[in-house]
């Protein structure tokens, strides 16, 4: 699968702003035009794609379901 074949509302470009890394799943922050994207991937991938801080990333979302907060 090319990533020209995933639905674009699903894909969001960007930069990484911040990595939190941890002992097995690390934090990933990627600034995008639409705001911030936070992923959680495992350190392992981290360290293979070498992300850093100014990487440019596509996040992809995939989502089975969707969580909510009330606004005070």
């Amino acid at each position: 699968m090319s990533i020209s074949s995933i639905n674009p509302r699903n894909q969001f470009r960007g930069s990484v702003s911040q990595i939190n890394i941890g002992p097995v799943i690390s934090e990933v922050e990627v600034q995008t035009t639409s705001g911030i994207v936070t992923s959680l991937v495992s350190t392992r991938a981290v360290q293979e794609l070498n992300l850093q801080v100014g990487t440019d990333v596509i996040a992809f979302v995939k989502a089975t379901d969707v969580a909510l907060a009330k606004l005070d």
